[in-house]
């Protein structure tokens, strides 16, 4: 027999390419068009192929000789020729081969097998193809057995279809199903995360518990010795009450017995008064007595256990009330202390917004008489280097008087940056000495970053020295041992120039003032010891040494490092360290940032607060003693006159404070001030004004409370 030809592969190309760009299920269109292709296909290949029969007209009966009876095992026995062909089949020889026909289909199977593209998702429908082939061919060629065949064959095609309409129908609910799991999967992390929350949250409850706890213990501690050396009290009062009233008994007895000895005497002495028989008389007294020394023992201990006895009832009554009284009197003290304190601070409160009403009511009317028109400082964002963020960054929390000095730093930095050369001031008085020079001097154009690290530098190295030479003349020594001789110069008019320039910055503003002679180098120095003071205070309260404390040890360190200042006062320090009045003394702050400065030397609010509730205060202190004064700023004053004026507005001022104030006031010598109630005090004078702007260039600050002034 012929063998059948190779399946060309135009039909595995045609359900390639007809196939679901997806993967998917194939359509009931290429279903439809396959089956035609097969059905033309399978006419061309039964002219090739032809059934092989036995010898006797009958299909081969191999394999049941050959390899057991594994393939007809499930026929049934139920016809003559099933009988006949299984014992025909017997007869036959082991080594018969597999047919022909079989071998082709076999062969045909495996190359059409060979030939799918198995890497798609529709590997198995089209798998099924080759199959129905074979199947097809078994259809054609057994006609008795085609209307069997065609029958199971149509239900299972039915059954696939079927079942590819249902697989259809469910890959929307599979999508839908992956949504859904991604919803739950969200809902799951957010709950989980509420839940941390949660527990976050009852965490810091249960520690706010345990102080609780801890806090109650102490007291309930507190109580109890309280109460016990109460009871103690008690029962030493009862002992010495007892001894009292046993010692009061035996004083009874020892009177009754002396009386009755007195009338002993007296009837011995009279034996004559009575006329009756002396036996009987004796006896009759001697009887009387000892009923009249029974009654009084009786009459006595009665009057000794409770002539000052009160019913218990009562006693304890009047005990639970006297208590309730004395607790209402401690509670009505208590108020009324509080509301003197609250009326006293209302008196000052209201004492100090009459001021500040005035104050500004006054401010109010200058400005509306000399008021201009606010100018649009959103123009300046143009012009300033950086554009709009540098300009907000520059101009966020200031008034129109700061902005100013902001825009005129601002465009003095880009005109110094455009100088090269700085012509020399000359060898004049006038001249400071760091900057007397004649002829031109470079300019080293530095950054304003590099100008406050130089200001630092010779700041630490006057600290170290002893500051035995004016500060003028030790910046230009050290610009010579930083730089060399023939750079110092430069480097000075340069330095000047900036610090001159760049107000707003702390560090060059406040080295400028020394420089120039206008603030004392103490100031500074003294400054830097109160913030490390400060800092040292935060870094004992923190025993964990965590670089943290609560609001409540920042309040304790503020009022125990200055004293002196106001509640109010220490409330803006805390709210400059970031307390607010929603937050709690629990709450805690990381007390180290409050003293970091930025790269340019610029402190956090903190310090900057600080350093303007010093300068509030120093001016305060020279008006208290402008106003003890009395006198107009135009007005000569003698040395006695500012002594006593400092002594009365703080009491608590000591000679050497003192007399570092009279000195820097006149201008004298350590050796020429005078005692006090020396003759030569009262010509030693000068004017108020200039006595004031002295004191104001030196560290001058309150040491103590003043004293209230005596009642009229």
């Amino acid at each position: 027999m012929a063998s059948p030809k190779p399946r060309c592969s135009s039909f595995a190309t045609t359900s390639r390419t007809h196939m679901r760009p997806s993967g998917g299920i194939i359509d009931d269109s290429f279903l439809t068009e396959t089956k035609n292709i097969q059905n033309r296909k399978l006419s061309q290949k039964r002219k090739t192929l032809s059934c092989q029969f036995s010898i006797g007209g009958q299909l081969s009966p191999w394999p049941t000789h050959t390899s057991g009876q594994t393939i007809l095992q499930n026929r049934k026995p139920c016809s003559y020729d099933y009988r006949k062909r299984a014992g025909s089949w017997q007869q036959h020889p082991l080594g018969t081969t597999k047919p022909r026909y079989l071998e082709q289909l076999e062969n045909y199977l495996r190359k059409e097998l060979l030939l799918l593209d198995l890497s798609t998702d529709s590997t198995q429908e089209l798998r099924l193809q080759p199959y129905r082939e074979i199947f097809e061919f078994f259809i054609e060629d057994f006609k008795t057995y085609k209307p069997l065949l065609s029958s199971i064959k149509n239900a299972y095609e039915v059954m696939l279809a079927h079942q590819r309409e249902k697989i259809r129908a469910l890959e929307p609910l599979k999508a839908k199903l992956v949504t859904v799991n991604e919803d739950c999967n969200e809902r799951i992390l957010a709950m989980r995360a509420e839940e941390r929350y949660e527990i976050t949250m009852l965490k810091k409850e249960k520690m706010n518990l345990l102080k609780l706890i801890d806090k109650k213990n102490e007291e309930k501690i507190s109580l109890q010795s309280e109460v016990s050396k109460l009871r103690k009290n008690l029962a030493e009062e009862y002992l010495r009450y007892l001894t009292e009233r046993d010692a009061r008994k035996i004083l009874i007895a020892d009177l009754n017995e002396l009386r009755y000895q007195r009338e002993d005497m007296s009837l011995a002495q009279s034996p004559g008064i009575w006329g009756e028989d002396p036996v009987k008389l004796t006896l009759a007294l001697k009887m009387t007595r000892q009923d009249l020394t029974r009654t009084q023992m009786e009459l006595n201990t009665m009057k000794a256990n409770f002539g000052d006895v009160v019913p218990r009832r009562d006693f304890e009554m009047q005990e639970k009330t006297n208590k309730d009284l004395q607790e209402q009197l401690d509670s009505l003290r208590d108020d009324y202390e509080e509301v003197c304190k609250e009326h006293e601070i209302l008196l000052q409160l209201h004492m100090t917004t009459l001021k500040e009403r005035d104050q500004f009511h006054s401010e109010l009317q200058e400005i509306q008489r000399t008021s201009t028109p606010r100018p649009d400082w959103s123009k300046c964002e143009d012009v300033v280097a950086g554009g709009p963020d540098r300009w907000q960054m520059l101009a966020e929390g200031k008034n129109s008087d700061q902005l100013v000095d902001v825009l005129l730093e601002e465009i003095g930095e880009g005109l110094l940056r455009e100088k090269d050369f700085f012509p020399g001031l000359g060898y004049g008085e006038a001249i400071p000495s760091f900057l007397r020079f004649d002829g031109i001097v470079e300019n080293k154009k530095p950054t304003k970053k590099d100008v406050v690290n130089l200001l630092k530098d010779a700041w630490k190295q006057r600290l170290v020295e002893e500051q035995k030479e004016k500060f003028p003349d030790f910046f230009f020594n050290f610009l010579e041992h930083r730089f060399g001789p023939g750079e110092a110069m430069a480097w000075a008019y340069t330095i000047f120039e900036n610090i001159k320039l760049f107000r707003s910055n702390e560090v060059m503003s406040q080295f400028y003032a020394v420089l120039m002679g206008k603030r004392s180098e103490n100031v500074y120095i003294k400054q830097k010891e109160t913030v490390a003071q400060l800092l040292k205070e935060m870094t004992n309260a923190d025993s964990q040494n965590e670089g943290l404390i609560t609001m409540e040890h920042l309040s304790t360190v503020l009022k125990s490092t200055f004293p002196f200042k106001k509640e109010e006062k220490i409330q803006e320090l805390m709210e400059a360290g970031g307390w607010h009045p929603n937050s709690s003394n629990a709450d805690l702050l990381n007390y180290r940032s409050l003293f970091t400065e930025d790269e340019e030397g610029q402190s956090t609010p903190f310090v900057q607060k600080l350093w303007e509730q010093y300068v509030d205060e120093k001016d305060e202190y020279l008006q208290e003693l402008k106003q003890e004064l009395g006198m107009e700023l135009h007005n000569e004053v003698t040395l006695p006159q500012i002594r006593e004026a400092l002594i009365s507005i703080d009491p608590s001022l000591e000679k050497q404070t003192l007399n570092s104030y009279l000195i820097q006031a006149f201008q004298l010598p350590m050796k020429e001030l005078p005692e006090e109630g020396e003759e030569k005090e009262e010509s030693i004078v000068v004017q108020l004004k200039i006595a004031l702007q002295r004191l104001q260039m030196i560290d001058i600050r309150r040491m103590g409370s003043r004293e209230p002034e005596p009642a009229s």
